[in-house]
């Protein structure tokens, strides 16, 4: 079950519908945080600190039944324009790096919906 407000929009009824709308809105890259920082797959020479990155949405998702179900989708741009998604567990199952990362930059921003 999606725990956003916007949860009437079709493509927010699940996570894969709503990476693959993301992905038609242009957020094609599948970011990753590592100890260098963000970076998106085939490109490891290349990271961005959270200064060279915008947050401009997340999405939160609870599984019907177990915490193990629960997802975050972060929405982001980094300043040269590369697009895309970061996605992490939620709770006590999320990624330590991921978690520091996004940490870094305070109070995230919530749009109404993602259009």
């Amino acid at each position: 079950m999606n725990v956003n407000e916007e949860n009437s929009q079709p493509y927010m009824q699940s996570l894969s519908s709503l990476l693959n709308k993301l992905q038609h809105d242009g957020y094609t890259e599948d970011f990753r945080v590592t100890a260098q920082g963000l970076q998106a797959p085939g490109n490891d020479e290349k990271s961005w600190a959270p200064a060279d990155v915008k947050v401009v949405n997340f999405y939160r998702f609870e599984g019907p039944s177990s915490p193990e179900d629960e997802a975050v989708i972060y929405v982001l741009e980094t300043s040269d324009g590369v697009k895309g998604t970061l996605t992490d567990a939620y709770g006590p199952n999320a990624d330590p790096y991921v978690s520091d990362f996004i940490q870094q930059f305070g109070t995230l921003p919530k749009k109404g919906s993602h259009s």
